[in-house]
């Protein structure tokens, strides 16, 4: 997984240690993190088979569908088989090129991941605040282009963090309390000047993603002064169903998202063991539990899972 041009001073190994203060519980640790990853697995796969199986599903709501349920497969799968081996199997090791590498596609899936719920709030939009022009304006090609731009605005914003880090001397203690390479851990363990990486860090966090909560807000703002506009009752409630889902899946990502990030870049007094526990569940969490609930706020995805566990 060497991806990167790294310096002569940075070919040994780091250490990952996994949860610091809880290492007796690893086992323990482990039952929930593995069981989350087979739910996630097993769900999101099975949205991209029965949209693949579908013709009927092959439109742009169902297409972003699968977007998402690509971006929760790679999520865990970048963190939790590494975290297992740490809880299973005490392999704690993880070279300069593997740690950078695991840094770059966690941060580029999610930043990703944050691009296709802005897309969805922008379909959500479009088909409650100009559904004359829907199929117009949103077709399975545009979805597609978006996605495309999503992929390399992710990359070129990660890019600059790894990089930057490759340049940097490491102190002889290359020991990171975190079962994951995550950029704050281990621009932690440098012992150079760090304060570019800071600052590029701090700018990714309320640029991008507070950019992207801001368009979200924006949209779903438009769509409720629209739907307020309606004088039927009922097709307030179907516009809003319409909705629900997306939301649902927006709070159980940036919810933990933002409570993490702030905690670890503010939250000094609370324990590090707290720390890790937040960012791993910010990880496991939202994959396990988006496509439950596309599957219960979706009557037509419901009713072809149901097709295909029936049938088998």
């Amino acid at each position: 997984m060497a991806v990167f041009n790294i310096t002569h001073s940075n070919h040994s190994t780091f250490i990952l240690m996994g949860i610091p203060g809880l290492e007796a519980a690893h086992i323990w640790i482990s039952i929930p993190f593995f069981i989350f990853y087979i739910i996630s697995l097993f769900g999101n796969f099975t949205v991209l088979f029965v949209v693949y199986k579908e013709q009927t599903l092959h439109n742009p709501m169902y297409l972003l569908l699968c977007m998402l349920a690509l971006t929760d497969i790679a999520t865990p799968t970048f963190v939790v088989p590494n975290a297992l081996f740490i809880f299973w199997f005490n392999l704690k090791g993880i070279t300069m090129g593997g740690c950078l590498s695991q840094m770059f596609f966690l941060h580029t899936v999610s930043l990703m991941h944050s691009t296709i719920l802005v897309t969805m709030a922008f379909d959500r939009y479009v088909a409650i605040c100009n559904p004359l022009r829907y199929t117009i304006i949103v077709n399975n090609r545009r979805i597609a282009k978006l996605g495309f731009v999503g992929l390399i605005r992710a990359v070129l914003f990660i890019l600059p963090l790894p990089l930057l880090l490759s340049r940097q001397p490491f102190c002889a203690n290359r020991i990171i309390p975190h079962t994951q390479c995550e950029h704050t851990a281990v621009v932690t363990m440098s012992c150079g000047d760090i304060r570019v990486n800071r600052i590029y860090g701090l700018v990714l966090f309320f640029v991008v993603n507070m950019s992207d909560l801001t368009l979200i807000a924006l949209s779903y703002g438009l769509i409720i002064r629209t739907v307020l506009r309606i004088p039927s009752k009922r097709a307030h409630q179907k516009s809003l169903n319409t909705c629900t889902a997306h939301i649902c899946v927006m709070l159980t990502y940036y919810t933990p998202s933002l409570f993490s990030n702030l905690t670890n870049r503010f939250g000094q007094g609370i324990a590090p063991h707290i720390h890790i526990i937040l960012a791993d569940l910010y990880l496991l969490i939202p994959p396990m539990l988006n496509p439950i609930i596309y599957g219960v706020r979706s009557k037509e995805l419901c009713e072809k899972v149901g097709k295909y566990i029936c049938r088998k």
